[in-house]
C-alpha cells in the first residue's frame, strides 16, 4: 500500500463526475504487480488482490463488486477510507508490531541474547524486564494492567515462554517474539498459506489444532529468516496422537498441521457406552452437570478430540495439553464454544469453529454425574 502511494498509483480519481479519493485502477495495479516482479502473470496478480479483497483488505469503491475485475474498475485500500474492521485480534496484533518496532528501535533494548537450559534464544526478554518497560515508556499505566497487555500479546501468539510452558507473569521467566514483523513478506507467500484450509477437506483430522506456523519447518519464532546465527528450538511436547496412531515416537519430530492419520487407525470406534440424545441431556434432573472449562492454546495446540453430533463429545484427550489441564475428560458433551451454543452441530462444524475462534478457548461441557 505504501508502495503504491509512492507511486502514484493510489491517487484522488474522477469517474461520473464524482471523485474518489485515494483509490487504484485494477487493471493498473496488475500491470505493476508484473512490472515489480510481485507476481509472474496476470493470473497470479488477480488471485493475489482477490486474497487481500477476502481478508478486508481492500475493496470495491462502492462494493459493487465483491471479486476483483482485471478491469478499469477503482478499488482502495480500506486503511485508506477508514473502514478496515478493527477487531480485537487486529488490535492486539498492530500493538504488538508498535511495541517490537519501539524494542528493537533502542539502542539498550531489553532484547537480549539469552541461555536457558544450554540453549540461546535470539531477542529475549524476562517478563518483570518487560512489565518495568511498558510503564516506564507509558505502554501501561501499572504493573497489572502491564500483565494484562502481556497475556494478551502471547494469548494471540506475539510472544511466548522460551519453552511453551508458561503463560505470562510479571517474574524472570524468560519469553521471546514469535513474530518478526521487521521481515519483508512477497506477495505470492499468501497464496501458499494453508490456514484457509477446511476440515471438509480433511473431514479424518481428529485434533482441533490451531497452526500457529504457516511456514514448514521446524520453528517456534513464525516468519523468522534463515540466520546461521539463530539456532531455533522447536517447541515440542508429548501428545496422544502417537500411541492413539500407534506411532512408537513419544515425540512430534515437526511442526504439527492440521493433517493426521486416518481416523480408523486413531479412534476405531467411539468411547460412548451408548448413544445420548439433546433430548436426555436437557431433560429436567437428567444425571449430568454442566462445567465451563478455559483452554489457553499452546504451540501444539488445544490437544482433545471432537466427535459425534447432536450432540458431540469428547473422543480422548491429550493428558499433557491444555485441555486436560483445564479439566476436559473423555465421555462430556459439547454444549458450548465460546459462548454459541452447539448441542445440534456435528463435530466438523465444531472443530471450524474452535480452530478459526480466538486461541483462548471457553467451552461449556456436560458431564455425567459418577
Amino acid at each position: 500500500r505504501l508502495r503504491l502511494h509512492d507511486g502514484k498509483l493510489i491517487k484522488d480519481r474522477r469517474y461520473h463526475l464524482r471523485t474518489y479519493p485515494n483509490c487504484f485502477v485494477a487493471k493498473e495495479l496488475t500491470d505493476w504487480l508484473i512490472d515489480h516482479k510481485e507476481a509472474p502473470d496476470r493470473e497470479t496478480g488477480i488471485r493475489l488482490m482477490q486474497k487481500l479483497m477476502d481478508h478486508y483488505i481492500i475493496h470495491h469503491v462502492c462494493d459493487e463488486h465483491s471479486d476483483y475485475k482485471d478491469a478499469k474498475l477503482l478499488y482502495r485500500f480500506r486503511k485508506d477510507d477508514g473502514t478496515f474492521p478493527l477487531s480485537k485480534d487486529v488490535k492486539v496484533f498492530m500493538r504488538g508490531q508498535s511495541l517490537y518496532e519501539k524494542l528493537v528501535s533502542v539502542e539498550e533494548s531489553i532484547l537480549k541474547v539469552r541461555e536457558e537450559n544450554s540453549v540461546k534464544y535470539q531477542r529475549t526478554f524476562l517478563g518483570c524486564e518487560m512489565i518495568d518497560w511498558l510503564v516506564q515508556e507509558g505502554e501501561a499505566e501499572n504493573r497489572t494492567e502491564a500483565v494484562e497487555l502481556g497475556r494478551a500479546l502471547l494469548e494471540h501468539g506475539i510472544i511466548q515462554h522460551v519453552s511453551n510452558r508458561h503463560h505470562f507473569f510479571d517474574s524472570d521467566i524468560l519469553y521471546q517474539f514469535r513474530i518478526n514483523f521487521r521481515r519483508r513478506c512477497r506477495l505470492t507467500e499468501l497464496l501458499n498459506e494453508n490456514s484457509s484450509r477446511t476440515l471438509s477437506e480433511s473431514p479424518d483430522s481428529p485434533f482441533c489444532l490451531r497452526k500457529l506456523n504457516p511456514d514448514p519447518g521446524n520453528t517456534s519464532f513464525l516468519s523468522v529468516q534463515t540466520n546461521k546465527e539463530i539456532k531455533i528450538v522447536s517447541a515440542v511436547r508429548r501428545s496422544s496422537i502417537t500411541s492413539l496412531a500407534g506411532n512408537s515416537n513419544a515425540y512430534f519430530s515437526t511442526t504439527p498441521t492440521l493433517v493426521f492419520p486416518p481416523v480408523a487407525e486413531c479412534n476405531p470406534k467411539s468411547v460412548l457406552k451408548r448413544p445420548v440424545t439433546n433430548e436426555e441431556l436437557l431433560s429436567p434432573g437428567a444425571p449430568y452437570v454442566k462445567k465451563t472449562l478455559t483452554i489457553v492454546g499452546d504451540a501444539v495446540g488445544w490437544g482433545f478430540v471432537v466427535r459425534g453430533g447432536r450432540p458431540c463429545h469428547i473422543q480422548a484427550v491429550d493428558p499433557g495439553g491444555p485441555a486436560a489441564a483445564a479439566g476436559m475428560k473423555v465421555c462430556q458433551f459439547v454444549f458450548s464454544v465460546n459462548g454459541m451454543y452447539v448441542l445440534h452441530l456435528d463435530y466438523q462444524t465444531i472443530s471450524s469453529l474452535i480452530m478459526t475462534g480466538p486461541r483462548t478457548l471457553v467451552m461449556e461441557v456436560m458431564e455425567a454425574i459418577e
